[in-house]
């Protein structure tokens, strides 16, 4: 039999589990038959309501399907609702969890539908961010390798964070001076109206994306423009390098995919008997 957490705080080994207990170990973890059962469902009802999502944005289908596919949205969303109200009694601190990455994600997964009938337009359609939800797939089936490779990318961005936003800051500053000269070399009749749309101008030309929409008109502006597209081949290079350089120092430990019933993070020590995030027992 796998070893039952407690939703609420330790146990003795002889304490009969609580309702509690077995919702979280079904919920929230994937070694034991029923909890992988729950999340491979899970991901086939997350799936369905995204494709019906789209498939209500399709006119013709709409025009056909429509009533039924607005019943099956309110049927997924209500599930949803029951499993994240579920969660939240589940764990210790309700919280931690509302404010956690995939917390927030599941909040965000049923407000679209709840909110739709008070907004104009098609705010029902923001559901398909319950595509976010699917990547729970790395723990549902122990790719524990692609956890590990997740943690070490996301470390090293973390700890890349300073060099990027001195790069960023830097991105900025050139984007002032240029899109401000190309104002006034240009001017309104080029189609460089004001500042701003000047700066929008040296950002698509500086990350090489090129719409064409505004273009330089005198030999001094394509000479700036020239420039420009060299500086931003030189720097599309840097984000990548400094991201690299960390995560080729960045540890790469075997991860679990057990969860922390405190804190609910992921990503802990094969061996770890407490969370290295807040100390709990695991």
């Amino acid at each position: 039999m796998p070893r039952i957490r407690s939703a609420e705080s330790p146990r003795k080994p002889d304490h009969p589990p609580t309702w509690r207990d077995v919702c979280y170990e079904i919920i929230f973890e994937a070694d034991t038959p029923a909890g992988k059962a729950f999340d491979v469902a899970l991901l086939f009802a997350i799936l369905a309501s995204v494709l019906v999502v789209m498939l209500e944005s399709v006119a013709s289908i709409e025009a056909r399907i429509g009533q039924t596919l607005r019943i099956a949205e309110w049927v997924f969303t209500i599930l949803f609702t029951l499993e994240y109200i579920l969660r939240l009694i589940c764990v210790r601190r309700p919280w931690k969890y509302a404010l956690s990455f995939y917390g927030i994600v599941d909040l965000l997964a049923i407000l679209p539908t709840y909110i739709a009938p008070f907004l104009p337009g098609q705010a029902h359609r923001l559901t398909v961010i319950r595509a976010l939800r699917l990547l729970r797939a790395f723990r549902i089936f122990k790719l524990a390798q692609m956890l590990t490779e997740a943690s070490a990318l996301r470390h090293a961005i973390w700890a890349s964070r300073a060099k990027v936003t001195v790069f960023l800051s830097v991105v900025v500053i050139s984007v002032v001076i240029m899109g401000s000269a190309m104002h006034l070399i240009e001017g309104p009749d080029n189609g460089f109206t004001s500042i701003p749309q000047s700066m929008y101008w040296a950002i698509v030309t500086m990350t090489t994306v090129g719409y064409g929409d505004i273009a330089p008109q005198t030999e001094v502006g394509k000479a700036l423009a020239a420039i420009m597209m060299i500086m931003g081949y030189s720097m599309i290079i840097v984000p990548t390098g400094i991201v690299s350089a960390e995560l080729a120092q960045a540890a790469r430990k075997p991860l679990t995919t057990q969860v922390c019933p405190n804190c609910v993070r992921e990503g802990h020590d094969i061996d770890a008997k407490h969370c290295k995030f807040c100390g709990a027992e695991l």
